[in-house]
């Protein structure tokens, strides 16, 4: 791949990785309601399972990026509605700093997403998904992407 152009070599076909981090309570069950439902949604993500989204610590997220993701998208149950109380509140202060250290490492803010997705809400599931893989496509290869990572 030459880093230059963002574009595969020749022969080879890129498609976006994106790990997403989903709280069990809401947005996990809302993929389940995006599969239930039959919503079209990209294949391109990899769902990590966390019992709150204030359970993915910034370490899980920057090491995502260094073993080859494209971005990271973490999901929550919406504002006021957490099972843990404030575990979402938390969650947004971590990803504003993940956001600033984002930027620090000269990465596209659109790498690093956070969205608030309830169990009933399996059609914005499916649209999160296919909205982020369309974004981070246009983008191309994150530049953390370890040398040979396709």
């Amino acid at each position: 791949m030459d880093p230059s152009n963002k574009n595969p070599a020749p022969g080879l076909s890129w498609e976006p990785k994106i790990v997403m981090f989903c709280c069990n309570w809401c947005s996990y069950a809302g993929a389940d309601g995006a599969g239930i439902g039959r919503f079209q949604q990209s294949p391109s993500m990899r769902i990590i399972r966390v019992m709150c989204s204030s359970r993915v610590d910034p370490v899980h997220v920057f090491n995502a990026f260094l073993e080859g993701a494209d971005a990271v998208l973490i999901t929550g149950c919406h504002l006021g509605d957490c099972h843990y109380i404030n575990g979402n509140e938390k969650t947004l202060v971590k990803f504003k700093f993940m956001q600033m250290l984002l930027k620090e490492l000269g990465l596209e803010e659109e790498r690093l997403q956070l969205n608030w997705i309830s169990a009933s809400e399996g059609e914005k599931f499916a649209s999160v998904v296919n909205e982020a893989t369309e974004k981070i496509r246009k983008l191309g290869p994150s530049p953390l992407k370890p040398e040979g990572v396709i």
